[in-house]
């Protein structure tokens, strides 16, 4: 439709109106970014100045609290006639790798409806060391606290067969790594009634972790922050050494991951010396998959662990002074004193579990006990700051434990972040690093409640099943009641009542403190 000559000059007159509101617009988007871009740049400014009065001191749990009780019906383990089997497992690699393994052989046993038969640690060439489940753990404890999830035994049952008593032979087989609940509930099942028993070996990392079953995974938690406690005379040494410690003051813990074995899993080798690199590669050869790997590269993706230097640097960087007081888990690091003298310049105060410890820990300092001591003391630090947390189950568990146990303070540096700063200084180029580095680490201060984001492991943070808020704003955080055995003594009874069944009085009536219940 053609318009006439009126709406022709009513848009002339309009269009100058126009523009003027469009340039106005503009200049006061122009002015709000300006203003929102200062904003950022004086925040990302204040962020530079680090309390390290508030690093000392819990983070803010938002109302959150750990919880490992059953939120629904828990039913009891199988009776003796009840059981499908007799499960064993065997658990390979460090304490930290042999602990969740015995979560998952837990946890297995649980879904198959079996008897968990104690577990068996490795004894492996590395460890030389054969103090076994018993040597380590507080067994009575495990096998008391664990009565309403589990059957457990210590050994698989002696049969009677033609007249002669002989040991129930159990069925050897190799689980696949991270199997799913659906294997267990079939190929394993079905061997274990089979023949009575299975013996799943090796056992390290043979259970998924993502279970979209949220009472599984309490139950895991149950094992790991209230079974899985370690015998009374570690926990003495634990005790005293970190008395100790915090008699001064407060203290931090390092966990330094440069050992030979780390080192030459990660390729790291270029720092080293050519008669050091030579061991390395040789130990590589010899322990893992052949594998080209180039140092820069591996460095650029964050898969070197920190020298010591570099941790000094960082401690330094986010305002610790040479007073502040440091317990350094680690075995025997490698390329000398010569790594360690920068950081014992920068932070004199230096404690591991042979210098502030009462004593002789064991005869082999090297094996799982020297190993829960420092598991033990790591996790009631102050702060707790792991120098590598790839395939670290030590630094992995421990950061989970930290938020299980009142969300500790865990500082975990992001070696990809930093990487390009470290290089940069190593060829010169220093200005600005400290700054650098605290824009870096404000960024990666762990100890609140956060959401778990894959591949973040369960073991790492068990949030939020493992936690409970007291006023939620979703009912299925409500927390529930504070004794997790009177929730289960409960459910317990209540099933003994419906089926009518008559058991025996218990001896010993399950009374554990808050505290004993989570530091274990």
């Amino acid at each position: 439709m053609r318009r006439g000559p009126g709406e022709a000059s009513l848009r002339r007159r309009r269009a100058p109106a126009r523009l003027l509101v469009a340039v106005a617009a503009l200049v006061t988007c122009t002015i709000w970014l300006w203003s929102s871009s200062t904003d950022l740049t004086l925040t990302s400014y204040k962020a530079q100045d680090v309390d390290v009065n508030k690093l000392w001191r819990t983070a803010n749990s938002n109302g959150w609290r750990a919880s490992s009780a059953p939120r629904s019906y828990w039913p009891p383990p199988p009776t003796e006639s009840e059981t499908n089997g007799y499960l064993r497992v065997r658990c390979n690699g460090g304490l930290n790798q042999q602990r969740t393994a015995i979560c998952n052989a837990v946890v297995a046993a649980r879904i198959m409806n079996a008897t968990l038969v104690l577990p068996e640690l490795d004894t492996n060439s590395f460890w030389r060391d054969e103090s076994g489940f018993i040597g380590i753990y507080d067994v009575p404890h495990f096998i008391k606290t664990l009565k309403y999830d589990v059957r457990i035994a210590t050994s698989v049952p002696d049969i009677i067969t033609n007249g002669k008593t002989k040991k129930l032979k159990a069925y050897q087989i190799r689980p696949p790594r991270d199997a799913p609940v659906t294997w267990y509930t079939t190929v394993a099942l079905e061997k274990m009634k089979s023949y009575g028993a299975i013996y799943l070996t090796p056992f390290s990392h043979r259970l998924a972790e993502d279970i979209n079953d949220p009472e599984i995974q309490r139950l895991r938690c149950r094992v790991n922050y209230h079974a899985l406690r370690f015998k009374p005379n570690i926990m003495k040494t634990s005790s005293e050494i970190v008395n100790k410690l915090r008699s001064e003051g407060h203290f931090m813990s390092i966990h330094l991951r440069f050992e030979m074995d780390m080192l030459a899993f990660a390729g790291c080798i270029d720092i080293f010396t050519p008669q050091e690199q030579k061991i390395l590669i040789k130990y590589r050869k010899e322990n893992f998959a052949e594998k080209e790997l180039v140092y820069r590269e591996r460095r650029l993706i964050g898969k070197c662990p920190l020298t010591p230097e570099e941790v000094g640097l960082i401690l330094r960087a986010l305002g610790f002074d040479n007073t502040t007081h440091i317990y350094l888990a680690s075995g025997e690091l490698f390329g000398g004193k010569r790594f360690m003298r920068p950081f014992k310049a920068m932070f004199p105060r230096l404690e591991n579990h042979s210098s502030v410890g009462p004593g002789k820990l064991e005869e082999n300092t090297r094996g799982l006990a020297g190993s829960a001591v420092d598991y033990m003391v790591c996790l009631l630090s102050d702060i707790f700051m792991p120098t590598y947390d790839g395939p670290s189950n030590f630094a992995n568990n421990l950061i989970g434990h930290r938020l299980y146990y009142g969300f500790r303070t865990t500082i975990t540096p992001n070696r990809k972040a930093l990487a390009p700063i470290f290089m940069d200084r190593e060829v010169g180029s220093t200005a600005g690093f400290e700054e650098r580095v605290r824009q870096v680490m404000m960024k990666t201060y762990v100890g609140g409640p956060h959401k778990r984001i894959h591949p973040e492991p369960f073991y790492t943070n068990s949030w939020p099943e493992c936690f409970c808020q007291e006023n939620p704003r979703n009912h299925a955080d409500k927390c529930p009641p504070d004794n997790i055995y009177e929730v289960l003594e409960n459910q317990f009874r209540s099933e003994e009542n419906e089926e009518s069944i008559e058991v025996k009085a218990t001896s010993q009536t399950v009374s554990i403190s808050q505290t004993e219940e989570t530091v274990i």
